[in-house]
């Protein structure tokens, strides 16, 4: 039997197959799985490049180490799965849910994550650059130290997000909620940040050099020697931020 048609079987009948042959290093690639209930199986390593995986449900799953280079997860449900260093470059996971997900130091550059929900996600070292994000939900997801540079994060929700460190150079962050997060000396570079909601964060020696704050929300946010050298702040709200130390334009 293939190891398609034992996965299509079933979760119980893949980790059968798997405990049988546990050094085999499964290939799934550009194998046809949509709409498969594979909850808690074990994943872990396989191959699933280019692979059709839309709407499979892939709850509380192991695929740590796994790779979905240019799958299609369209929808997927990947709720409370391990997903640590596993690969998603240019994957499609447009409007999928990796809710309470770990993804610590997975790759997903160029990867399309519109409309995703990767809420209370642990997201740590994990490499965004170039995603597109627009309208995701990250709200107390953990993100320190990811890279987000060219991101695409406008309209995003990230309310209470751990954002400490992350480099957000380049990305577009328009009309991002981002109030109550904590950013310290995350990296807004050339960002654009226009009418984005900050109210309350907490931006300690946070670098704004050259980015777009018009009409952006800080007010009451923690800029505490925060460096907004050549950034453009038209109609920002600053009222009632902390700015000691900070360097303004």
């Amino acid at each position: 039997m293939t190891q398609v048609m034992t996965l299509q079987r079933g979760a119980i009948a893949w980790s059968n197959w798997r405990s049988r042959y546990p050094t085999l290093q499964p290939d799934l690639s550009d194998a046809a799985l949509s709409g498969l209930d594979l909850q808690s199986a074990d994943l872990r390593g396989v191959d699933f490049c280019r692979a059709n995986l839309t709407e499979a449900i892939l709850n509380q799953s192991d695929l740590s180490g796994s790779k979905f280079n240019k799958a299609h997860l369209h929808q997927a449900k990947l709720i409370g799965a391990k997903l640590r260093q596993a690969e998603f470059i240019d994957a499609n996971l447009v409007e999928v849910d990796f809710r309470a997900a770990d993804l610590t130091e997975a790759n997903l550059i160029g990867s399309d994550l519109k409309g995703a929900n990767l809420s209370d996600s642990d997201l740590i070292r994990a490499n965004l650059i170039g995603t597109e994000l627009r309208g995701a939900r990250l709200k107390q997801a953990d993100l320190m130290q990811a890279e987000l540079c060219r991101a695409d994060l406008s309209n995003a929700i990230l309310l209470g997000a751990n954002l400490a460190d992350v480099n957000f150079a380049g990305a577009n962050l328009f009309e991002a909620e981002l109030s109550g997060t904590h950013l310290y000396r995350a990296n807004f570079r050339q960002a654009k940040l226009v009418r984005s909601h900050l109210i309350g964060a907490y931006l300690f020696g946070a670098d704004f050099t050259d980015a777009d704050l018009s009409g952006a929300d800080l007010s009451w946010a923690n800029l505490s020697k925060a460096n907004f050298a050549g950034a453009n702040l038209t109609h920002t709200n600053l009222r009632g931020a902390i700015l000691t130390g900070a360097i303004l334009p």
